[in-house]
């Protein structure tokens, strides 16, 4: 065992990458992050779809490694859906989460609709229901405010909704690019009991985006923690102080890294993590 899965493994928090950050086919990602010390990964549909469907495969990859799941994502544009497109994610969110199951997750991500049309008097009632039906398989439902979400567009509103819902397997995302791109600040983790945090996602930025250009820097040019602006340490001084012990990772869309060959990139992304959840100090061995 490296040092350093040695250092990662004694911290209360599990850190994990977002396969987003990684080039490559499915397995050569899972393998990237086990090499850099990663715990979880974050697991998307489409890697799934890339490797044929093979939820069998990845499991036994995963276990192998070994890797643990985050979680599985993303039932986008879910809660509140138009009449439109209503029943077609209701059949889709049944899929992702007998997919999750069979991956072995524990957790779906959910981001708050995004969609113009968006129904707000439903988004309650549609996720009343994804929340059931992830109990009755065992799962849990992650909830995120999202920047450029139409109604809950903010952590501090989607724990309004999750506190209305009071469902044992419902809980939050906190992503640190959608509270400072609006921003705000730590704050808004304030009254948000530990537990009820199933995630938090790092990543980093450099500029201001304007709003009509957020969501392409959002899916493109974000950075790795301690290459932008963001006062990321505000966020990891208030989980600790609360003693939160979810997992804590990276979520960065970045063609720049995309372009770049995996495991490079994984170690790369686990030296950044490391620099925010330990300080500077803190040595990378492998």
């Amino acid at each position: 065992m490296t040092t350093w899965r040695i250092i990662v493994e004694k911290y209360k928090n599990q850190l994990f990458i977002n396969t987003v950050c990684l080039s490559g086919s499915t397995e050569d990602k899972l393998r990237a992050a086990s090499v850099a010390g990663f715990n979880q990964v974050e697991l998307w549909r489409q890697d799934v779809q890339a490797a044929d469907g093979d939820t069998a495969g990845i499991k036994a990859l995963l276990k192998t490694l070994p890797l643990g799941l985050t979680d599985y994502q993303v039932l986008l544009d879910f809660d509140g859906a138009p009449d439109s497109i209503r029943a077609e994610k209701r059949q889709e969110a049944l899929r992702m989460l007998d997919t999750a199951v069979a991956l072995g997750a524990t957790t779906l991500l959910t981001p708050a609709c995004t969609h113009k049309d968006c129904v707000k008097e439903r988004v309650e009632e549609d996720l009343r229901w994804l929340v059931a039906e992830a109990a009755k398989r065992g799962l849990r439902i992650a909830y995120e405010g999202m920047a450029w979400s139409t109604w809950i567009n903010n952590t501090a509103d989607a724990w309004k909704m999750v506190q209305r819902i009071n469902a044992p397997n419902l809980g939050l995302v906190i992503d640190a690019f959608h509270i400072f791109v609006r921003h705000r600040t730590a704050a808004d983790l304030d009254g948000i009991p530990m537990d009820k945090i199933y995630l938090v996602q790092l990543s980093d930025l450099a500029i201001d985006p304007a709003p009509e250009h957020l969501i392409d820097i959002a899916r493109h040019s974000r950075l790795l923690p301690g290459e932008g602006k963001f006062p990321i340490h505000t966020i990891i001084e208030r989980l600790e102080e609360g003693g939160c012990h979810g997992p804590i990772g990276l979520e960065v869309f970045s063609d720049e890294l995309k372009a770049q060959e995996p495991t490079g990139v994984a170690r790369k992304a686990m030296k950044a993590l490391q620099s925010v959840c330990f300080g500077k100090t803190a040595q990378y061995t492998l």
